[in-house]
């Protein structure tokens, strides 16, 4: 299935008269809104979800993790899904600290 992104512009002024609508096309339809003033686009509206996953990945570390995770991939080091699922359905051993009296 293949999708499509939809980027609506729209003047602020209107934005801010049909702002509950444009904020639930956001949230359900996974829309995205460019919002103008005098024809200029100031700023861009998506989901909260999307913009927290985008902001992650500029992080450095995070982009270094994907990055190492891809080499690995491509280099064979990964296992099927369901035998990750498996083992973490397992019980959990615990593991004993100290000494015995």
């Amino acid at each position: 299935m293949k999708t499509s992104t939809v980027v609506h512009r729209l003047p602020i002024t209107k934005a801010r008269v049909n702002l509950g609508q444009v904020v639930r096309r956001v949230h359900v339809n996974k829309e995205y809104f460019i919002l103008e003033k005098d024809g200029i686009p100031i700023v861009g509206i998506m989901g909260a979800e999307e913009l927290e996953d985008y902001l992650e990945l500029r992080d450095p570390k995070v982009r270094e993790h994907i990055r190492k995770s891809h080499k690995d991939f491509l280099a064979g080091r990964h296992r099927p899904a369901e035998d990750l699922l498996a083992e973490l359905k397992q019980p959990q051993v615990k593991k004993r600290t100290g000494t015995r009296p």
